[in-house]
């Protein structure tokens, strides 16, 4: 698998309160998109990013980290023949994300996704 990107999520009670903290003292001040349940923040100097997550609004459970590929389909197929557990499969998310839940040999649940431009 090719990763192009790995975003942190950190969970949160509240995007709303958690967001000035992240924005004003850490200096994350672009904000890249808020669904409401996750959000993601990034310096418009840098490329550090972090994304804020009450709760995941279709998988089963939440992820540690974010994985961005540009060949989602065979980073599934090869979790899937190296044996890892998929705990979301591969799907197409209603906002034109595609994505898929791993977990990882120590227990970390991975999100892996891509972003079609």
């Amino acid at each position: 698998m090719r990763t192009t990107s790995i975003i942190a999520n950190l969970p949160v009670a509240d995007i709303v309160k958690a967001k000035g903290f992240y924005t004003d003292y850490l200096g994350l001040g672009t904000e890249e998109f808020n669904m409401g349940w996750v959000a993601r923040y990034a310096s418009p100097d840098t490329k550090t990013t972090v994304q804020l997550v009450t709760r995941d609004a279709t998988a089963p459970e939440d992820a540690v980290i974010s994985v961005l590929t540009d060949d989602i389909q065979g980073a599934y197929e090869q979790a899937q023949q190296l044996g890892y557990e998929i705990v979301y499969p591969l799907t197409t998310e209603s906002w034109g994300h595609r994505r898929f839940f791993v977990r990882a040999p120590d227990g970390n649940v991975i999100n892996v996704g891509y972003h079609p431009d």
